[in-house]
């Protein structure tokens, strides 16, 4: 089970969310990886924790002043970048290009996406993984394999009819290990989440109840 930590902009200290995503992952069989925000990605990915990026832009080298060029994260120690996050939405040709310009720089991708429709669309491009993230629900401490279960099962099954080696990932309300057994249940490997543990007084003890169960 792949639990990805997204720091967003939140008001928190991305080294020490870091080395407790770290130090979580060293005691547990799940994959744990933390993604900061683009100037903090050297820093947290010097911690040695898996690190990744929030976006990519779809360019090459050149004239691109303001965006995120993919090799640069690369450089910075990403492993694997964010694309289409409902914060960052993307034309779907954009979409494309980043998964494209992730790709060209060795990073792995997960896509994320509204709906099992967009989930298939996604996983039609090629990433290692698309994520379905219902917003109403972001943020909410409401996750999605409660509100809405049907979301999840038909978003693995889209992905599946497109892209059977392209991994489902759940996000949106994710805060406690019972949520992240109920995404496994759905068929999701793996979830996506963000103020559950950004905003925990101790991330550490937040990232421990959430792979408890597994």
């Amino acid at each position: 089970m792949f639990v990805l930590v997204n720091l967003k902009t939140y008001p928190c200290d991305p080294i020490e969310v870091a080395e407790a995503v770290r130090d979580v992952d060293e005691r547990t069989d799940a994959r744990l990886g933390v993604a900061p925000q683009a100037a903090h990605l050297e820093r947290v990915a010097e911690t040695g924790v898996e690190t990744w990026a929030q976006h990519v832009d779809p360019i090459e080298h050149g004239s691109n002043t303001g965006h995120t060029l993919a090799e640069s994260v690369a450089d910075a120690g990403a492993a694997g970048t964010l694309i289409n996050h409902s914060e960052q939405r993307l034309k779907l040709a954009d979409i494309d290009g980043s998964v494209r310009a992730a790709d060209r720089a060795g990073l792995e991708t997960v896509v994320c996406a509204n709906n099992p429709a967009q989930i298939g669309a996604a996983a039609a491009l090629g990433p290692d993984a698309v994520a379905v993230e219902p917003p109403e629900l972001i943020g909410t401490g409401t996750p999605v394999s409660q509100a809405d279960p049907d979301v999840v099962e038909d978003a693995v099954d889209a992905a599946a009819s497109v892209d059977s080696d392209v991994s489902v990932l759940c996000g949106a309300g994710i805060s406690t290990g019972d949520d992240v057994v109920a995404a496994a249940d759905l068929g999701a490997e793996g979830v996506l989440l963000a103020s559950g543990v950004a905003k925990a007084d101790d991330p550490t003890a937040a990232l421990e109840d959430l792979v408890e169960p597994l």
